[in-house]
């Protein structure tokens, strides 16, 4: 078994390949250049516009801009590589010429190559690295950073595998497992970032149980990312204490930035957002009240080369 860094170890203390300079939780900015993604399908399938939109969120504040070109949705079909290469590789370019730090949300090793060969400095794979056995040696010989999240099906199948006894035990060890294949890979541990899956074979109440007992999952000394902009448990959240009727995704965006302020607040080390400015100022929020508790945990670090 791999040994897993703690928060005291010297294996969890050096970031990304540099020293991070936020004293606060990382905002990702999400940019899908998909035509098919469940909140933002088609508004940037051009290169020149998904560029001038990745650019706009870095002015926003986001600390990364995560590329993706296959959309995940629940009942997603597979895109060919092809395809795929075809959408993020240019605007993944563009961005880098533009000094975007840019991170690539992708299940392909190939894909992940050439993003990273355009210029990306993060890969973000929902799978985990089970979706292309290629991926945990791809990622370790470029040698960037390695988000591998908890994953147990295909998005068109993903819904049959929500099935937990204990959500929170079943995550942690699955994705410990995850750390032990990528680490045997050559993957360094302190490259490696940890993210729950929410939504991902997860009904609502899975989603917030993971939320609300985030600390045991951020106790396991690697960094978190939490994915939970406009998602179905934020839209039933808001359904069910509302109207009744969750809102569309696109109305969920302060709902959202309180998601990221709690996940801040509980030691995520990064948020991924639709919305920047709200989720920005969300953690900013909750490094003020962190701040002014002794006890409050303190995240992991992440963060990416120069």
């Amino acid at each position: 078994m791999t040994a897993i860094p703690t928060k005291s170890s010297p294996a969890a203390a050096p970031p990304f390949g540099g020293a991070s300079r936020r004293n606060r939780c990382l905002v990702m900015g999400i940019l899908n250049v998909t035509p098919d993604s469940f909140s933002d399908g088609g508004h940037h399938t051009d290169v020149r516009q998904a560029v001038r939109r990745g650019i706009a969120m870095a002015e926003e504040g986001a600390d990364l801009v995560d590329v993706g070109g296959e959309s995940t949705r629940p009942g997603a079909r597979p895109v060919p590589v092809a395809e795929e290469l075809a959408r993020v590789v240019p605007v993944v370019r563009g961005l880098a010429r533009a000094e975007v730090r840019v991170s690539v949300d992708t299940m392909h090793a190939t894909v992940a190559r050439a993003a990273v060969e355009a210029g990306a400095c993060l890969v973000n794979d929902v799978s985990g690295g089970l979706a292309d056995p290629d991926m945990a040696a791809t990622v370790a010989a470029a040698g960037v950073p390695y988000v591998a999240m908890h994953w147990r099906a295909p998005s068109r199948d993903m819904d049959r595998h929500a099935v937990y006894r204990d959500v929170v035990a079943e995550v942690t060890a699955e994705l410990l497992c995850r750390v032990e294949k990528l680490t045997a890979a050559g993957i360094a541990p302190e490259r490696i970032a940890l993210d729950p899956g929410l939504g991902f074979a997860k009904r609502p109440a899975h989603d917030w149980e993971l939320l609300t007992r985030l600390p045991a999952l951020c106790a396991l000394g690697f960094p978190v990312l939490v994915g939970a902009s406009r998602k179905r448990f934020i839209g039933a959240a808001l359904g069910a204490y509302g109207s009744g009727e969750p809102p569309p995704p696109g109305m969920r965006d302060a709902a959202t930035a309180a998601v990221s302020a709690l996940a801040a607040t509980a030691g995520a080390a990064c948020v991924r957002v639709h919305d920047v400015p709200a989720s920005l100022d969300a953690v900013r929020m909750a490094a003020a009240w962190s701040g002014s508790r002794p006890d409050a945990p303190h995240p992991a670090p992440f963060a990416v080369r120069n």
